[in-house]
């Protein structure tokens, strides 16, 4: 695990000292991913910075590393979990390592088999390759995303990658130009509560997207997509079922065996559901040892604290937890965000931030679920093309009438939402798993597009599941992959873990449990009495039975409650000193604000505290990057670790 921070210029003799300067000052934004090492190398086109956190070869492969008689110079964050069997294959065809670690793998590989061999890591990865012959750079992202890496063009036309943005909005220090705010990313977050990739919410800064391969030459930068996720459907008898089970534990548990190999300890995270709870009881066949961390609220209903102490119980594993306080969640949020580098509404994250932080005094790696619900057909919302299949035999006219006939209907009454979803074309009434904002809900946005819509984000990728033929449960999973996953799931995962310098894996996310998952018909991923099916078949000798069936929590945060009590007046703070007029109708928010607390106290079922929410991270990450009115208190070091 790292932050890397690489500058290509376009003029062979552009590279000052300032330049270089400019570089290693910058690096200081990404201290938290790499604490224990850094490191800077450059030659008249380039300059390559690094900071380490150490986890395999611990101290025989620092980087920027040289390959090849010094031809290559390679900046990787992440982990390949398959490159012992990939440093063997390279041995045989000739390839000679000087270290023992992964990075060396991919410089290795990239040397005999060019881009080919990014579809041969199984791993997470972010990775930049300077040839010096040359005098271009190659780098490539991991399929699902679980690995950040931001580019930007500077003023003086050379190309910087980062993994992180606030490096690069260093490097571009007073060039507001691109640092802007962007207006279409920005209606794009009220509606998603993130940013869709490969936009950034600053203008000028871009991601390279999941899945994707780079290439920088003569001062060009051209990108190629070489994932595209397929679901391969097939059709599974009632005496193929107990195979296919058997296949799913299988590859899982060999996803968790490579995943658990590290130089140093290795625990998990442990919710209530069966996701973490799985992964946590594999991985206590490989380290008998594992200690598990959970984290939750004090009021009742928000806290998975009981069942995941259960749980640790019942698999055998010492067990953390960390209870966070309202005041604790507040006074956070600066320091989340800033982490954050994007605004991403998910409350979850600052519970996420708290037990990394508890998990980080124990270890320096950690297992985790994410991705299971893409992957296996989690989400209730999946099961929703189940309950509306009759309207899909009816006329489109007659499916509009009905839209129409919802909409004169009492809010509140039995079959209003339905019908007004039955009337609704999958391609329009699902765009993931969060839906903040409706467009016509936006009145307080003072540079709405009316042009505008989701529709911009999802629209190509249903247009590639009707062409391949994929029913609308797969079509919600694979639109999810491009959306959910990367743009929220994967970012708080990323993010939260390696402000505390944990570096977090996920089995899940693993290119053979895809290839098993992307197989099964939807009657083994969802039903209308459950989700995940064949996964909590698959696992039924696994998990502890208490946790089998239990409805998914995931780390639930009261901000329903809390924004209508004792942080009313923090959120009415935050929105009183926000200098974000250009952007909002402030009124409207704080009227909001204020409609919240009155429900609340009725006992009315509106709820608009997601809505605020959005509102709320938007205008602290204002403060913080834009206004610089908010400086949170980064710290320095992080927690000695017990290896």
């Amino acid at each position: 695990m790292c932050g890397l921070l690489a500058y290509l210029s376009t003029d062979a003799d552009r590279v000052l000292d300032d330049t270089v300067a400019g570089v290693q000052e910058a690096l200081h934004c990404l201290h938290h991913r790499g604490p224990d090492d850094t490191k800077v190398w450059w030659d008249k086109r380039v300059v390559l910075g690094f900071n380490r956190l150490s986890i395999i070869d611990v101290d025989g492969s620092p980087q920027p590393l040289p390959y090849a008689g010094g031809r290559y110079r390679i900046l990787f964050n992440g982990e390949i979990y398959n490159y012992l069997e990939l440093r063997e294959e390279l041995a045989a065809a000739g390839a000679v390592f000087a270290t023992e670690g992964d990075t060396e793998a991919i410089v290795a590989g990239y040397h005999l088999w060019g881009e080919d061999v990014v579809p041969r890591l199984r791993g997470m990865f972010a990775f930049v390759i300077w040839d010096t012959h040359t005098g271009t750079a190659f780098g490539a992202r991991d399929p699902f995303g679980i690995k950040p890496l931001f580019h930007a063009r500077l003023a003086d036309g050379g190309i910087a990658f980062s993994s992180e943005k606030k490096a690069l909005l260093e490097l571009l220090g007073g060039d507001k130009g691109a640092g802007g705010v962007d207006a279409a990313s920005l209606q794009h977050y009220l509606t998603l509560q993130y940013v869709p990739e490969p936009a950034t919410l600053h203008r000028g800064i871009r991601r390279i997207e999941s899945g994707t391969t780079f290439r920088v030459a003569d001062g060009e930068l051209t990108t190629r997509r070489y994932f595209w996720p397929e679901f391969p459907v097939r059709s599974v008898s009632r005496d193929e079922q107990q195979a296919l089970y058997d296949r799913i534990a299988e590859v899982l548990d060999d996803s968790v065996r490579v995943h658990m190999r590290a130089d140093v300890t290795v625990g998990s995270f442990l919710s209530g559901g069966i996701d973490s709870t799985a992964i946590a009881a594999l991985a206590k066949r490989y380290n008998p040892d594992l200690m598990t961390f959970t984290v939750g609220f004090e009021r009742e209903g928000f806290s998975e604290i009981d069942v995941a102490a259960e749980s640790a119980k019942a698999i055998g594993v010492e067990h953390i937890t960390k209870v966070v306080t309202p005041e604790e969640f507040a006074d956070a949020i600066p320091l989340v965000v800033w982490y954050l580098d994007e605004p991403v509404a998910d409350p979850a994250l600052v519970p996420l931030y708290f037990v990394a932080r508890e998990a980080r005094k124990h270890v320096k790696v950690v297992l985790s679920g994410e991705g299971a619900d893409e992957l296996f057909g989690g989400y209730n919302i999946y099961r929703e093309p189940l309950s509306l299949a009759a309207f899909d035999k009816l006329p489109t006219g007659l499916r509009r009438a009905l839209g129409t006939l919802s909409t004169r209907l009492p809010d509140g009454m039995r079959g209003k939402d339905l019908l007004r979803r039955g009337s609704i074309p999958l391609e329009e009434r699902y765009y993931g798993n969060a839906r903040i904002f409706r467009d016509d809900e936006l009145g307080f946005l003072e540079r709405r597009d009316p042009d505008l819509s989701h529709v911009a984000v999802t629209s190509e990728l249903y247009r590639r599941t009707r062409s391949a033929g994929y029913d609308d449960v797969t079509a919600m999973q694979y639109v999810d992959l491009f959306t959910w996953l990367r743009g929220d799931i994967l970012v708080k995962a990323d993010k939260m873990t390696m402000a505390n310098s944990l570096e977090l894996r996920v089995p899940f996310l693993d290119p053979e449990v895809f290839a098993v998952a992307g197989t099964l018909p939807v009657d083994q991923r969802v039903t209308k009495a459950t989700t995940k099916y064949a996964l909590r078949q698959a696992l039924k000798q696994i998990v502890p039975p208490h946790v089998l069936n239990r409805r998914k929590l995931g780390f639930p945060v009261p901000t329903r409650h809390w924004l209508a009590e004792g942080l009313h007046d923090w959120a009415r703070q935050i929105i009183e000193e926000s200098q974000t007029d250009e952007w909002l109708d402030r009124r409207q928010v704080l009227a909001m604000l204020t409609a919240h607390r009155e429900n609340q106290r009725s006992g009315s079922a509106v709820d608009y505290s997601r809505k605020l929410w959005t509102l709320l991270v938007f205008m602290v990450w204002h403060g913080i990057f834009v206004e610089e009115r908010i400086t949170p208190a980064v710290p320095e070091t992080v927690y000695p670790v017990r290896l």
